[in-house]
């Protein structure tokens, strides 16, 4: 039993090779939060006055409320990806090349959110309906994208405990992975019935995602009987070891 504990131990551990291509996470969450921040100010950008006859200032700035009601909801979403981010660094002690990799992705995806905003806005402005279904085919486009470079960070994690906090379970990115397979789900579903019925309720199923997201930003563990959640533990505390029975 304890030579099978330590070889077991021993294939966690990465080999002497990776050492060199191993780092902490320190850099890595300075430059998430520089570019979520520069996002950010991108979705700002859009809120700029059109140009109007003297006397009608205000009618166009009430005009302009599909631009707020864009950034007011890819703001929530950016915020949340945020919390996410945050909750997932948490628990990551150091970094190897894959996990770097899926970083990145991640934030790739992240930055084309203002894009599809941009191009709902102006649809939302105009008012025609073909526009509108392509405008939300393409923001489900863009966040069921970000929702599978989350699948593939998380699967990363889940493949390679070792380079998780100590007191973080073995199995929390794992369990992790449905989070994100739901939002690629619920994107296209989004998408599909956003074009082919109406745009209406694509909106509906956009603004609600960023609530699911933020509701389970510390993963399933705190919502008791979903996807095998235990009881708001957070798995923080809980023993690696494998069980001795």
């Amino acid at each position: 039993m304890v030579d099978a504990l330590a070889e077991e131990g021993e294939g966690n551990m990465p080999k002497r090779g990776e050492k060199a291509t191993r780092s902490d996470t320190s850099r890595a969450v300075a430059f998430s939060d520089a570019v979520i921040a520069i996002v950010i100010t991108l979705l700002v950008l859009d809120l700029r006055p059109r140009e109007t006859e003297p006397g009608k200032l205000l009618a166009s700035l009430l005009g302009e409320w599909p631009t707020y009601l864009a950034y007011a909801a890819s703001y929530t979403y950016l915020a949340v990806i945020w919390l996410n981010h945050k909750a997932a660094f948490s628990r990551i002690r150091e970094m190897d090349r894959g996990l770097q990799w899926a970083n990145l992705g991640v934030l790739a995806t992240l930055a084309l959110v203002p894009w599809p905003t941009a191009v709902i806005a102006e649809t939302a402005r105009t008012g025609n309906l073909a526009d509108e279904r392509v405008a939300v085919g393409l923001y489900a486009l863009v966040g069921g994208l970000l929702c599978l470079s989350w699948l593939v960070f998380f699967s990363h994690l889940a493949r390679h405990p070792d380079l998780t906090k100590e007191e973080v379970d073995d199995s929390y990115f794992a369990r992790e992975r449905p989070r994100a397979l739901i939002g690629v789900v619920l994107y296209l579903a989004a998408g599909t019935a956003g074009v082919l019925i109406n745009p209406l309720v694509a909106s509906v199923i956009f603004l609600l995602l960023p609530a699911f997201y933020g509701l389970t930003s510390h993963g399933f563990d705190q919502w008791p009987g979903i996807l095998g959640g235990r009881d708001n533990k957070d798995n923080v505390g809980s023993d690696r070891s494998p069980s001795v029975d």
